[in-house]
């Protein structure tokens, strides 16, 4: 193994990063939609059947998350989720996260709840 593999592999992300389609269709099929925005934002607008647990509450919480099933987080632009992704990956969780966050859900003509 090179040095520059090596270096590439320390650095590595341990989720993937997904676009908002791929994101649904991972709902779809039985992934949880998790969003880690605060209350104010998820009450303002969040994907159909997405669960809540805000970032600062998820390391508490992380137990409500059914085991055996992967996990895609969301917040509103990407950068909270990717924190939790990064979090939920560490605890042996398959996660992926949202690009662009609800953003990007909204963009691609996504359906929102409020």
């Amino acid at each position: 193994m090179s040095f520059t593999t090596w270096l590439s592999g320390l650095f590595a992300k341990p989720y993937r990063t997904i676009g908002a389609a791929e994101a649904q269709e991972l709902q779809r099929g039985g992934a949880i939609l998790l969003d880690v925005r605060e209350k104010h934002e998820w009450q303002a607008g969040h994907a159909p059947k997405a669960r809540h647990i805000p970032l600062g509450q998820l390391s508490a919480r992380s137990a409500e998350l059914p085991a055996g099933r992967a996990v895609v987080t969301v917040c509103q632009s990407g950068m909270r989720s990717a924190q939790a992704a990064r979090y939920l990956a560490t605890q042996g969780r398959e996660v992926a996260n949202l690009s662009g966050g609800m953003n990007a859900w909204s963009r691609a003509g996504l359906p929102i709840t409020r």
